[in-house]
């Protein structure tokens, strides 16, 4: 495994963890990598400081724990905003920014934004973020 710590083209910094760098190189490549923060795919790789490894040893991370775990950490945060807040569709760039501007009554929202209108809302000092996209649960195929 390999983190690199990364930046969008809107000075977002985030780390992902891949297999190898050449999967990293290949998945920038096809724009798959994705700003948690504003959704862009504009990627690139920030300076990283080396880890330094001590006298002490340990395991390497098992990916695929890493993955299950991450996934469940989504699941879990998606399964919260889908229980605790109100889902507006299409329309939450208008009702975020009428919340935030004081025009609508205060309260979680969540929906449906083009990346251009998740751009809007943060240039315009709005919070918003996305949510985490999961694959579909192989326990309701039919």
């Amino acid at each position: 495994m390999i983190r690199y710590a990364l930046k969008c083209e809107h000075d977002h910094g985030f780390e992902a963890w891949f297999s190898a760098s050449a999967d990293y190189d290949d998945q920038a490549a096809r724009a798959l990598i994705e700003c948690p923060y504003c959704g862009s795919r504009n990627i690139g790789k920030q300076i990283m400081a080396p880890a330094v490894a001590g006298t002490r040893k340990t395991a390497a991370p098992d990916p695929a724990a890493l993955q299950t775990m991450m996934m469940q950490a989504a699941r879990e945060v998606r399964s919260h905003v889908e229980r605790n807040f109100d889902y507006v569709g299409d329309a939450f760039a208008r009702e975020a920014r009428d919340i935030h501007e004081g025009r609508s009554e205060k309260r979680e929202i969540y929906g449906e934004a083009t990346p251009a209108e998740v751009k809007k809302l943060r240039d315009d000092g709005v919070p918003c973020a996305p949510l985490p996209v999961l694959p579909p649960d192989p326990s309701k195929a039919h």
